[in-house]
């Protein structure tokens, strides 16, 4: 039940022997509220004018130009404005890229055997410490059986000695 269907009782007191520390806070003693008609919703009523989901209609725009053309057309107003014609353009990145190119090329691939060797050193230095704690696992628990057991009680020699049922 909800708190909307249940109401306290209104003229209902705390017993003179309830001790808040021992018993908690007192409340009153709930009962069904006479009133309550269930979770409140409103009404639905029909539009007469509804049509059904809006559906944008599709026009032909005699405006509209392909978008391909339009770039092609827009780089073309950027290159002329900036470089005069494109075999400007050509002529001037000939001029400023091709001469850095080589040095620009042989720098990037310094840089990544450098960071290649930098992680090829990470993962071994990872390994290496992943080693040394299987090590220390692994004396740790000898350690463990020469307490428990004592030395002289695993003689290994004496079992290789001994024959052995195969199964």
């Amino acid at each position: 039940m909800t708190s909307q269907s249940l109401s306290p009782i209104a003229d209902a007191e705390k017993p003179e022997d309830w001790d808040d520390d021992m018993d908690g806070e007192w409340e009153p003693p709930m009962i069904n509220n006479p009133e309550y008609q269930g979770e409140w919703k409103p009404k639905q009523i029909d539009n007469p004018e509804y049509k059904g989901k809006w559906v944008h209609p599709m026009i032909d725009n005699p405006d509209y130009e392909a978008t391909i053309v339009y770039i092609n057309s827009t780089i073309q107003l950027l290159l002329d404005s900036t470089y005069g014609s494109v075999e400007d353009a050509e002529t001037q990145a000939k001029e400023l890229w091709e001469v850095t190119k080589e040095g620009e090329k042989k720098m990037k691939d310094k840089q990544d055997e450098e960071e290649r060797k930098k992680r090829e050193e990470e993962e071994a230095k990872r390994k290496e410490e992943e080693g040394d704690d299987e090590d220390e696992d692994d004396e740790d628990f000898e350690d463990y059986e020469d307490e428990a057991f004592g030395e002289d009680d695993f003689d290994d020699e004496d079992e290789e000695d001994e024959p052995h049922d195969e199964l």
